[in-house]
């Protein structure tokens, strides 16, 4: 694949997450895509990503990604994002809060086909538990 097909496939992930679209991340992630660094308790592949992205929503129904910078290749794409959203649902636990978050957060695509095959990436945990007011202990 291309840089450009691999970078609009990178976009088209995030229309579908900013969207709700969590059904749909086949279309973009293969069924047996490596997560590199899943969430505690994902399961494996393209439906771990779906469950992800579902139960991230269920805390932050309007919950918003924006790429801040991108770079690529014929192979990876790497970006920076920030992450927004009003914790209106439980999350990790913690009851609605109402107060809003913005993180950031990287990943690394590894692409086949059009599709993600692997994926790096880490977001800042620490710092949307710490914005929901919870107390985190070392």
């Amino acid at each position: 694949m291309s840089r450009e097909q691999n970078i609009k496939a990178q976009e088209q992930l995030g229309a579908l997450i900013n969207a709700g679209a969590f059904d749909r991340l086949g279309e973009v992630f293969a069924v047996d895509a490596l997560d590199h660094d899943p969430a505690p308790g994902q399961a494996p592949g393209a439906a771990g990503f779906q469950q992800f992205f579902t139960e991230f929503a269920a805390g932050f129904p309007d919950a918003q990604l924006e790429a801040q910078t991108l770079v690529a290749d014929d192979e990876q794409v790497a970006l920076a994002y920030t992450v927004t959203g009003t914790h209106q649902g439980e999350f990790q636990g913690i009851a609605p809060t109402g107060r809003k978050i913005e993180v950031r957060g990287v990943q690394i695509g590894r692409f086949e086909d059009g599709k993600i095959v692997e994926r790096w990436g880490s977001s800042d945990e620490l710092g949307i538990l710490q914005q929901l007011g919870a107390t985190v202990t070392a």
